[in-house]
């Protein structure tokens, strides 16, 4: 039987009420998104109808789900809040700490060793409070969770941006901070404003070199890295229905690149042998019996344009392979242009290496098709020109794969198997280079490719394609190679083309696995000791936000003027950092970093207005916090996307900054940082972004009176005695008001559980 089955049920018991109750006061035929939003209100059955992009509403998620380096922020800011135990249903999953440098086994005893003490942490805490915990080496969090939890027509939200991973199973499956999920965890309502809609409708069936992943790297390429931001992207038609269920979950993941709210597919024959493959044949049966709440309307099928506020279409027929990158998810490319957009662009040529798995790319269908292409380098004589890593993305995937061979034909193409986990595509990567500073590229089936993201390499050009046209390009070794039109000299000297990808979807043997990692928690974890060293500089159990003041915040200084991109990994870097994503004081020490400053347009290198000299960003911000001194940090187009790392709002709380001035949030970020108790405000006029000075003093004024929907008053005092006033909006509605106020949002799930 699948996990927490008496969960599921009650959702589908009254799943069909819920979503009548809304056609109803909506007035009109509804969206699956729809469907699944208002069958999981907290209030319980739906009285009103919620305005797209405007009203914020109070859900009640399924689940939750948390990776080990957000974990330990998320489990230490529960343990403030009181309860026993969680109250919906959550899991923990080992996959961001293990470091990728030799091999699967020989790396995930080094991390083991390494990581002791957070998995004692964190696999303690579990016990204690009721969450099910899966050991290093058990898989990456969102293959596990489609392969284990994801349900259709569920709602859940993880601490992960990718989470929305598990839409490709029908499920509404949200990244957020640690902090939502506290509150989720503690029994509290979880608010989002109500998402917009993006229709995408898929005709037509994808064939040869395309694949599900060209679907995403397309539509990042229309959409951008912002372009779904505050929305839901929904896909159907014919085309969706032609993909399977881990194909649709590969869409859903890389959606998080385009900002997206979460992506979703409608439930259909393709999800339900998914499930019954993994196990789960009483929830494809639950499914059935409801499955006409688990698809939109047919009105809404039959003119969509009118039911979502954007509509793409894209026929698979005719979709080409596509490579994005470098440096942004969104430059796409047809492969058929590939090559010279390289050649004028003057891009490194060569292909060093190419990495398949991942979250995104990891599923068993995934390496039966890059194994196929694998494969003709043996058999055709080829010499593999590229190095080549593989990373399963569960126990489940690889134990299948070892004993389908699969595993073997990689070695024997010269691939390394790393161990189940993120790896390279988070930066846990200690990657082999002659000159670390030399321009290279490299290619990937992964999410993401910032500059620095997979090995902390600036010069390093990433480039983000399908696991078979990865595998396909790291045997010829150069980014000017096209499978489907080009050949290769093998070591014959002839002339060889390699054949079009074969996939199976599922093993025809079935899945197999002998042990999946997974260790239950406790009935009654009362007696269970958490595990938190006072010494340890890993961990750190973590103090209350103070209070807001009551007061305007007067005399505040620039810390610094952010230029350009500046993601999460930009504000708080993960790679080497990760191991202090349980200590906040520690992981303070790499806040805004790689951030470039406007006017010296140097990274970790700011004005410390007490003194007149530059410093490191986190040393500038430790000296004015030692002087009683508040800060602002001025940001540009976008700031904070990317990751869902909480600590990204964390630190710079931490570290004294009472404010975050941009020309435009991106969604998690902003919610991040209303929850850890800052200010996070936009210019009303972006231009006003070009009045910051790097000596400026600030205030924020109207705090006294703040409101939904009221701006608040910037005032710049520049050196030379001049100033300049104007406006920044802010989205905060009464309750994120209380959030500000109260010092944090976990001050408030506190007083609330101990009155």
């Amino acid at each position: 039987m699948a996990f927490d089955f008496d969960m599921i049920q009650r959702v589908y018991a009254n799943l069909g009420e819920r979503v009548e109750a809304a056609r109803q006061v909506v007035g009109r035929p509804l969206t699956l998104s729809e469907k699944i939003l208002y069958a999981h209100l907290s209030a319980g059955t739906p009285s009103r109808a919620y305005e797209r992009g405007k009203a914020y509403v109070d859900f009640a998620p399924d689940r939750v789900a948390m990776q080990d380096a957000t974990a330990q922020m998320a489990l230490l800011q529960f343990m403030q809040a009181g309860r026993p135990k969680v109250a919906v249903p959550s899991t923990v999953h080992c996959d961001h700490l293990i470091q990728a440098e030799v091999g699967a086994e020989q790396d995930l005893d080094t991390a083991k060793n390494k990581n002791r003490e957070v998995y004692d942490f964190l696999a303690s805490v579990s016990n204690k409070y009721g969450i099910g915990f899966w050991k290093p080496g058990a898989g990456i969090i969102h293959q596990v969770v489609i392969e284990n939890y994801a349900f259709p027509g569920g709602m859940m939200i993880g601490t992960d941006s990718h989470t929305p991973n598990a839409g490709g199973l029908s499920m509404i499956a949200i990244g957020v901070g640690g902090a939502d999920a506290c509150d989720v965890m503690a029994g509290l309502p979880w608010e989002l404003k109500m998402p917009k809609l993006i229709g995408v409708k898929l005709t037509g069936k994808l064939s040869g070199w395309a694949s599900a992943k060209d679907v995403i790297l397309r539509v990042a390429g229309i959409l951008t890295v912002k372009g779904g931001t505050g929305a839901i992207v929904e896909y159907f038609g014919e085309g969706a229905e032609s993909l399977s269920a881990t194909g649709k979950g590969t869409i859903c993941n890389m959606g998080a690149e385009i900002g997206a709210t979460t992506s979703i597919f409608a439930y259909d024959e393709r999800m339900a042998a998914y499930l019954r493959a993994t196990n789960r044949a009483d929830i494809a049966d639950a499914a059935e019996a409801v499955k006409q709440h688990l698809r939109s309307d047919d009105e809404v099928y039959a003119d969509p344009a009118t039911y979502y506020d954007q509509l793409i279409e894209i026929n698979l027929s005719e979709l080409e392979p596509h490579i994005n990158g470098p440096f942004t998810p969104d430059l796409a490319w047809p492969l058929s242009n590939f090559a010279k957009a390289v050649k004028e662009n003057g891009w490194p040529e060569k292909l060093e290496v190419g990495l398949i798995g991942s979250c995104t790319n990891s599923s068993y269908e995934d390496l039966t098709r890059s194994a196929s292409v694998a494969e003709q380098a043996v058999s055709k004589n080829l010499k593999v020109k590229s190095e080549f890593t593989v990373t399963p993305g569960s126990e489940l995937v690889r134990f299948t794969a070892e004993r389908d061979g699969l595993l073997n034909t990689f070695e024997n193409m010269g691939g390394v198997v790393l161990a189940n986990a993120c790896g390279p595509c988070i930066g846990q990567w200690a990657r082999h280079m002659d000159d670390p500073s030399r321009k290279n590229s490299i290619i990937t089936s992964f999410n993401r490719n910032f500059a620095k993201r997979n090995d902390g390499n600036a010069s390093t050009h990433a480039f983000v394609a399908s696991p078979e046209i990865v595998t396909a390009f790291a045997i010829a070794g150069d980014l000017t190679f096209n499978p489907m039109t080009d050949t290769l000299t093998n070591e014959n000297g002839e002339q060889v083309k390699l054949d079009e990808p074969q996939g199976i979807e599922q093993p025809v043997k079935g899945y197999a696995v002998e042990d999946a990692g997974y260790q239950a928690p406790a009935e009654d974890g009362s007696g269970v000791q958490v595990l938190v060293s006072p010494t340890s500089d890993r961990l750190q159990l973590l103090e209350p936000f103070p209070a807001w003041e009551g007061t305007d915040l007067k005399g505040l200084k620039l810390l610094i003027k952010a230029k350009g991109k500046c993601t999460t990994d930009h504000i708080s870097m993960a790679g080497p950092w990760l191991k202090y994503r349980g200590h906040l004081d520690n992981i303070s020490n790499n806040m805004l970093i790689g951030a470039v400053n406007y006017f010296n347009e140097k990274t970790n290198s700011v004005k410390n207005q007490l003194t007149g000299e530059y410093g490191e960003v986190p040393a500038v911000q430790r000296a004015y916090k030692a002087a009683g001194i508040g800060s602002v940090v001025v940001g540009d187009e976008n700031y904070g996307e990317g990751s869902s790392r909480e600590h990204a709002a964390m630190e710079p709380r931490f570290l004294g900054v009472r404010a975050i001035l941009v020309r435009s949030f991106a969604r998690i970020h902003e919610t991040n940082l209303k929850k850890q108790g800052m200010l996070a405000l936009t210019f009303a006029n972006p231009a006003d972004y070009d009045k910051i000075q790097e000596d400026d003093t600030i205030d924020i004024e109207g705090l006294t009176e703040f409101a939904p929907g009221r701006p608040l008053e910037i005032v710049l005092h520049h050196a030379d005695g001049t100033t300049d006033e104007f406006l920044a909006n802010h989205t905060y509605n009464e309750g994120q008001i209380e959030w500000f106020k109260a010092g944090a949002a976990l001050n408030l799930i506190r007083q609330k559980t101990n009155a």
